[in-house]
């Protein structure tokens, strides 16, 4: 390679080209991280591959260095990041820096220094303006940091800092930055077999004598020819010293050795393998190898009630991917549930397994990263970000619990996991196989025109019953100071009986706190966060008022915001107070609360899950952490405090999500010997996502849905963008909405159908400091789509490449707020 495709971490949409060092260091592989030149700067690049030799040669500047000794990726990933970027409109070096871990991109910043003349003649500021905020930083310390440079975006103050440089007043200096992890090595003992002194030489000293024999009993205990210097430091005190000497005398070496950092924290729990599957679970499965076998693109869509065994079929189809030297990739909506999958999966494959997500260190994920880029692990289990594991020889990708929106990513890089698993499979020629209760109505709606094989299991393990479930109409409940109490009677007494029985209840409710908005008494107001138009949920334990979407806190003892008023009344509930009231109701139990707030944590997460097992909790309060995949054998109460909770949300997909959680939490009860019950408590006992949740009638669920979206022309029947836009001025975010939405209309073909709704303030029409507006594209055809997109990005004002307002194309977008 003379030239190199190199895809930069700028906000770029196409990648570089660079030449080769001359001489080169090292082979020169796709996947390699670089520090490339980038205007006055340095940054990291991704090598794609080879370039074409460029018409000007003198123009190309040469890579600055090769970061690591090893690719982060294989060039077959090369096409699934440029899809990728084009599908959803997302600079290409960012692409790949989103998936690839955390705390390894290095670039390049500048660091400004203040000079001895600089201190004595920069002692006050004599401007017009009055300083900028970085000027008095810059005295204090005496220097300001690649951040701070970074943050300083007016062009007369670098102009002003340059013009410093010249008269010697301050030194501006290039270094490297922005890389926070390296691999974890340690130091380990190698004996030096062909080394001239014997053992038992007479000149070695007690200590020496002693450290050698500690070396030799780890050796045969461990059958390892390296030992860590800790473990026998750990055995003798003075074996540090020795260790020198004896290897300044060449008796042994003392060599660098990466380790790994245990992912686990502690093993995961053990689950037997049945010996003996259902006989649904044989017909899936018979479906399923067959199509591991011919190594090409297979997508199957597995709808399988809660309990039915789908995570058996999963390992099964696993086991077999292996025999076939196959990698295999198992995604998981979320931390929660991913926990319970590496159970099942460590049990039958033990250390073949990595694990890929959030929850880990950055340090540890680095590790995982490179156990599966070197193929020492040919599972990875992970959240959505796991997608881009480097998995070599892909046979198998799994996506459990398919239909949750948490695999759609909200920020940066817009990917959708689930899609981006079938793509990757289409690209790779492997099998992919999504498995939900609750599919989403796209994926019924692929299978439904063939696009994807569905096989069906209708049936519990065992033939256990599905939980019969109750609806409690709460307009019908007698009420407390006006308002229905937050357990209804058939509620309570439910879990009061399944308490005195010996048996677990669940209770659900999808908002976590204590009270969902704090009101003013005296004036009516609502406490709002400071930062964006929600209202503060009051956290009781924590004392403190919080912003869900921003994590803004007060003290809950303050004063009206609005009026001055002192008092101030927590109203609405979330799990903090249900916890709170169910403590009333059965003293005696053991009540624990799993929501965002406790499980943030992952080893309390841990310790939660592990104490519902062994039946040290009798109750357990949670949001929709504790829906979905948990298998708790002696839960046979359910109860819902409020199935409303998601069916008022400025979203088509309403409707369909409530039906979904009510479902996945329905599945919990009954799973063991004692059957089922759940109770559902709602306002809105005539809704149809709550009537198909009582009957498990998903049928049901799905023709309503199509129906609605078919006179609406939603997702299936269209595709949508949404267009965001955000600023801290309200009045030229307004402005910039209305001239994208008048630019649109003279970039939109005369012949089309696409729609475009807006520009209307967003549902969160302030969040974070930002004032939000938005437009939203819906057509039938993406391609169209994109390239109206395209055309509108080429054309965007000045303002918005400015950066003082921010602009994001979210394609097929998942949160309407």
């Amino acid at each position: 390679m003379n030239y190199l495709e190199v895809a930069v971490t700028a906000p770029l949409a196409h990648t570089l080209t660079y030449a080769a060092p001359e001489p080169c260091p090292t082979s020169l592989t796709p996947g390699l991280r670089l520090l490339v030149p980038l205007g006055s700067r340095l940054v990291t690049g991704y090598l794609f591959g080879p370039a074409q030799t460029p018409p000007n040669k003198q123009k190309i500047k040469p890579i600055a260095d090769i970061l690591d000794p090893w690719p982060f990726f294989d060039a077959e990933m090369v096409p699934f990041f440029r899809w990728i970027a084009e599908y959803y409109l997302h600079p290409i070096g960012e692409v790949v820096k989103e998936a690839l871990p955390a705390g390894i991109t290095t670039k390049s910043g500048h660091r400004i220094t203040l000079t001895e003349q600089g201190e004595k003649s920069l002692t006050a500021w004599d401007g017009k303006q009055p300083p900028p905020a970085w000027f008095d930083e810059l005295i204090r310390k005496k220097q300001l940091s690649p951040a701070a440079y970074r943050r300083i975006r007016v062009n007369r103050e670098r102009t002003l800092l340059s013009k410093w440089h010249e008269q010697d007043y301050l030194t501006i200096h290039h270094e490297l930055t922005g890389q926070s992890i390296k691999p974890k090595t340690e130091v380990c003992i190698l004996p030096q077999t062909s080394s001239p002194l014997e053992l038992e030489d007479a000149d070695l000293l007690s200590s020496e004598k002693k450290t050698l024999n500690i070396l030799h009993e780890l050796n045969e205990a461990t059958g390892q020819q390296a030992i860590p210097r800790r473990d026998i430091t750990k055995k003798y005190s003075g074996a540090g010293k020795a260790l020198k000497s004896l290897a300044a005398r060449g008796v042994l070496s003392l060599v660098e050795k990466r380790v790994f950092r245990d992912p686990f924290g502690e093993p995961p729990v053990h689950f037997p393998k049945p010996a003996k599957l259902s006989e649904e679970q044989d017909k899936a499965l018979a479906e399923i190898i067959p199509a591991l076998h011919t190594q090409q693109y297979n997508p199957f869509l597995l709808h399988g009630i809660t309990g039915s065994g789908k995570t058996e079929v999963y390992l099964r189809a696993a086991e077999k991917a292996l025999t076939l030297k196959q990698s295999v990739l198992v995604l998981v909506p979320e931390i929660a549930l991913a926990t319970q999958l590496e159970g099942h999966f460590y049990s039958r494959f033990g250390d073949q397994i990595a694990l890929l997500h959030s929850g880990l260190s950055k340090g540890e994920r680095l590790d995982q990263w490179h156990r599966v880029a070197t193929g020492e692990a040919t599972i990875v289990i992970g959240a959505r970000s796991a997608i881009f594991a480097p998995i070599k020889d892909p046979g198998l990708i799994i996506v459990d619990e398919e239909h949750d929106p948490a695999y759609k990513q909200e920020d940066g890089l817009r990917y959708q996991a689930r899609d981006l698993a079938v793509l990757r499979a289409s690209q790779a020629g492997c099998v992919v196989l999504l498995g939900s209760a609750t599919p989403s109505i796209t994926s019924s709606y692929h299978a439904q025109q063939g696009k994807y094989t569905l096989l069906n299991m209708t049936r519990r393990i065992a033939d256990r019953d599905l939980p019969v479930v109750e609806i409690v109409n709460l307009q019908k409940t007698k009420t407390v100071s006006g308002r229905p109490p937050l357990f209804s009677p058939e509620l309570t007494s439910a879990i009061r009986q399944t308490h005195s029985q010996g048996n677990q209840s669940l209770i659900f409710l999808n908002r976590r706190g204590y009270a969902s908005t704090v009101l003013c008494r005296q004036c009516g107001k609502t406490v709002q966060c400071q930062h964006c138009h929600v209202a503060m949920t009051q956290h009781q334990t924590k004392n403190q008022l919080l912003c869900h979407y921003c994590g803004f806190t007060q003290q809950k003892d303050i004063l009206c915001p609005s009026c001055n008023g002192p008092d101030l009344m927590g109203i609405g509930f979330g799990t903090e107070r249900v916890e709170a009231e169910l403590k009333n109701i059965v003293p005696n139990a053991n009540i624990a609360r799993l929501d965002r707030d406790t499980g943030a944590n992952r080893k309390r997460f841990l310790e939660i899950l592990k104490a519902m097992r062994n039946k040290e909790i009798d109750i357990l309060v949670g949001t929709q952490m504790i829906t979905k995949g948990h298998h708790f054998p002696d839960v046979t109460l359910v109860g819902v405090v409020w199935a409303d909770a998601g069916m008022g949300m400025p979203d088509f997909r309403a409707g369909e999500r409530t039906f979904q959680l009510l479902t996945q939490v329905t599945g919990r009860a009954g799973r063991g010997d004692s059957p089922g019950r759940v109770i559902i408590q709602t306002h809105q006992p005539d809704h149809y996502s709550v009537i198909t949740a009582q009957s498990h009638a998903y049928g049901d669920l799905y023709n309503q849905e199509l129906a609605l979206r078919q006179g609406l022309g939603y997702p299936p029947m269209s595709r949508l963008v949404n267009l965001l836009l955000e600023g801290k001025d309200e009045e030229l975010t307004r402005k910039t909405a209305l001239l994208l939405a008048g630019m649109l209309q003279k970039i939109l073909p005369s012949q089309n159908d696409i729609t475009v709704l807006g520009p209307a303030p967003a549902p969160l029409s302030r969040l974070r400091g930002s004032f939000r507006q938005q437009l939203m594209l819906k057509g039938s055809s993406s391609a169209t789509l994109h390239t109206v997109c395209r055309k509108l990005l080429n054309e965007i004002p000045s303002h918005i490449r400015s950066g003082r307002i921010k602009l994001t194309v979210d394609v097929d977008p998942e949160n309407m707020l």
